[in-house]
């Protein structure tokens, strides 16, 4: 089924997705590793996926960039987890950014990064700021990422797959920004995205509308 949701001749355009979640309790951070691995086992034969899994000890942010069926697998799998409810390995799931039409990829490859973050600012003072302005700040410090990771990976030639990305404390995204946007209404879980996504959109048009009402209609 994973497999058939995929589409071979989907290459371009280029897509980049963001996520936080939080871990459930006494998940450990390889198995979320491992998960995401398996699904990119099957979107890879299609598709590269270059991003980054940041994992704290109880929190993900996740970047991907892929293919539009790719980012779409990967929302499907999360809404799946979602729909396990308390069982499922991330809690309180968030899509906070779909980016179409990306010009290019500022990842290398997809890495996994395992992170104790530091918290710079409680929740509570980030209260006086919008959903937007979070998001920025989020994006903002992922640019200071993906730079930092592809100069590493330029750096290094005897890089492998396998390696965990280690990044520098000025660079790792507060832990309290990631719980905080985890738990904001104002982003949408993978469910709630899908449902918009595949929302007909049939806006009525002028010639459509008819005043007064017919009789066989306001009968």
């Amino acid at each position: 089924a994973a497999r058939a949701a995929l589409c071979p001749q989907c290459r371009v355009p280029l897509q980049r997705l963001l996520v936080v979640a939080r871990l459930r309790e006494e998940v450990e951070a390889e198995e979320v590793a491992g998960y995401h691995r398996e699904l990119f086992e099957v979107a890879s034969e299609y598709e590269q996926v270059s991003g980054l899994l940041l994992l704290s000890s109880s929190q993900v942010l996740h970047v991907v960039e892929s293919c539009c069926s790719t980012i779409h697998f990967l929302i499907r799998a999360l809404a799946s987890l979602q729909k396990q409810g308390p069982s499922a390995l991330l809690q309180e799931i968030k899509v906070l950014v779909v980016a179409h039409n990306i010009p290019s990829r500022q990842f290398p490859k997809w890495d996994v990064a395992v992170v104790t973050s530091p918290v710079t600012h409680s929740e509570d003072s980030m209260q006086s700021q919008s959903i937007e302005e979070v998001v920025t700040e989020c994006l903002t410090l992922l640019v200071n990422v993906a730079d930092y990771v592809l100069k590493s990976a330029e750096d290094d030639s005897k890089a492998n797959s396998d390696s965990l990305c280690v990044l520098p404390p000025e660079l790792l995204i507060p832990a309290a920004t990631i719980g905080y946007l985890s738990k904001a209404e104002e982003c949408a879980s993978p469910v709630d995205f899908l449902r918009m996504y595949l929302s007909p959109v049939q806006p009525a048009l002028d010639s459509e509308v008819v005043w007064p009402i017919p009789l066989h209609l306001s009968a």
